[in-house]
């Protein structure tokens, strides 16, 4: 692992560093803050997954995250959302697929499947790697993202329970089989075969029974991406039916722009540092 680079933030440490990924088959990066207390002690860490577009660098900027993890002792984790330098034919051709664009699964079509191993980057690799190198306490990890990073939250939390304590969302693609969004994405990355897609989709895996810990999830109802891409109403349905306990807060005004991440960030961090400080 090296070090790309190291601020100091909030009396901690923002840093941002680069290592050679097997899962990815190249060079990834990630950000990682510190807070004051990692310094005496492991603190709890919570991972952030941003959205299509985006790089490791679009929460630490965005979001205001910083001066409340600083304040409640969380180190906060945000990889990059895709590979970038193993390059395929037409990775760039769009920005809803591909670079920037990795969803946060594992590939299984070619030529995808040689480096978009999001999935496994996301919940083995970097945890690995984390604990490794920074003062992380390896029981208590939580997950949260953004739209293409929500998706990818709630997924591997359930996908990987033991990994992941806590996880909320801010406007997940909840249904990414019933979108276009998820449609492109998906049949490119695992193929035809519907079924495959369930396992990605945060609504389908839902309906085979609750998580068994609170999700919170908040949703802008000025989202330009809201009726087309969104769907939080199937996961609220699918939720209720299981009786999965979720909170799902509506917002008049607030559209998809990190505006909105801003304004609820403190709610999520709170959130999360309830679960992962009370075990």
């Amino acid at each position: 692992m090296d070090k790309v680079s190291e601020h100091r933030c909030f009396d901690g440490v923002q840093g941002y560093y680069r290592h050679i990924s097997k899962a990815c088959g190249g060079p990834m990066r990630f950000a990682v803050f510190q807070p004051p207390r990692a310094r005496t002690h492991r603190v709890p860490v919570l991972y952030y997954l941003a959205g299509l577009t985006c790089t490791e660098e679009t929460f630490v900027i965005k979001a205001g995250a910083q001066r409340i993890a600083s304040a409640l002792g969380l180190m906060l984790v945000a990889p990059d959302t895709s590979p970038r330098e193993a390059r395929f034919p037409g990775d760039a051709d769009s920005w809803d697929f591909g670079q920037g664009a990795g969803f946060y699964i594992d590939a299984t079509e070619q030529p995808w499947s040689a480096a978009y191993r999001m999935e496994t980057y996301v919940a083995a690799e970097l945890p690995a790697l984390i604990a490794a190198n920074f003062p992380a306490e390896q029981g208590a990890q939580g997950i949260f993202g953004h739209s293409m990073g929500g998706h990818g939250a709630l997924t591997l939390a359930l996908r990987h329970p033991e990994q992941f304590r806590s996880v909320s969302a801010f406007a997940p693609i909840a249904a990414p089989s019933r979108c276009p969004w998820g449609e492109k994405a998906f049949g490119r990355y695992l193929g035809s075969d519907r079924a495959s897609w369930r396992e990605h989709d945060a609504s389908e895996l839902f309906s085979r029974g609750p998580l068994g810990r609170p999700i919170l999830v908040d949703q802008g109802l000025a989202d330009q991406f809201l009726a087309t891409q969104l769907h939080p109403h199937y996961l609220e349905k699918v939720c209720a039916v299981v009786q999965q306990p979720l909170t799902l807060r509506r917002h008049e005004g607030y559209d998809h722009s990190y505006f909105f991440v801003q304004t609820f960030m403190e709610d999520h961090l709170r959130f999360h540092a309830s679960q992962l400080m009370s075990r």
